[in-house]
């Protein structure tokens, strides 16, 4: 249900990182670690399954908006997680 902006003591701006500002362009990171990123936590914090799935709310429309600046890897199993990472030169070639 919808709630009035003054029940809440403060809002603040919906600013993102950009894919330059939050990855390596040396690394590739599953889509669990950029929702880590994204909330300012490290690529390998632990972190309650409930609260990954919030973070995952979060990271998967930021991969799926900023997909024209990023690679995509394949997993290396079946039971793993794709990687992305940041498009370079020589990852464009």
């Amino acid at each position: 249900m919808p709630r009035p902006k003054d029940d809440f003591e403060e809002l603040y701006p919906c600013d993102f990182y950009t894919p330059e500002e939050l990855l390596d362009e040396e690394l590739l990171y599953t889509v669990y670690e950029i929702a880590r990123l994204l909330q300012g936590l490290e690529a390998d914090a632990e972190i309650d399954e409930g609260v990954e799935d919030i973070l995952l709310d979060w990271a998967i429309p930021w991969i799926m908006r900023n997909a024209e600046e990023l690679v995509i890897a394949e997993p290396p199993s079946d039971d793993e997680p794709g990687y992305y990472g940041l498009k370079s030169e020589s990852t464009e070639e």
